[in-house]
């Protein structure tokens, strides 16, 4: 067997493009839920009271469902950048994550009501990217590029 054949494939370019705007994505998606979570007043001011009470009700395991989503997308995406085949599972539990989160937000509470048919399709937006962010860390798994 040679050395070659021992190692793994090289990191196509488009892995360190998909890393990086996985990151930034993720990144907005930690300071948001940072800023809602801390009750920053001067970043949710732009929501109505309606909303505000709609963020702020959230039940404790929506909240922890929310945060495994948030951070297990930014920790996917430097598992992915640091070519590490740990970052598919995290990125498909984070993923899940944002399904559990979206079933309260849209099934079991009002979220289409409150945050208007624009949150509505920017959760379809999330849900989307974070399917695909998985979906590519798992086929890059399946080309020996993360390992």
């Amino acid at each position: 067997m040679s050395d070659t054949a021992a190692a793994p494939n090289r990191a196509p370019w488009h892995l360190w493009a998909v890393g990086v705007v996985g990151l930034l994505w993720s990144a907005v998606g930690a300071f948001d839920y940072l800023m809602t979570q801390t009750e920053n007043e001067s970043y949710m001011g732009q929501f109505t009271p309606e909303q505000l009470e709609f963020f702020y009700g959230f039940p404790t395991w929506t909240v922890f469902f929310w945060a495994i989503a948030v951070w297990g997308g930014v920790a996917g995406a430097v598992l992915l950048l640091l070519r590490k085949r740990l970052a598919a599972p995290v990125l498909l539990a984070s993923f899940l994550s944002m399904v559990v989160t979206a079933f309260h937000n849209f099934v079991l509470a009002n979220g289409v009501e409150i945050m208007g048919t624009t949150g509505a399709i920017f959760s379809v937006l999330i849900f989307v990217i974070a399917l695909g962010l998985w979906l590519y860390a798992r086929a890059m798994v399946g080309r020996g590029v993360l390992t």
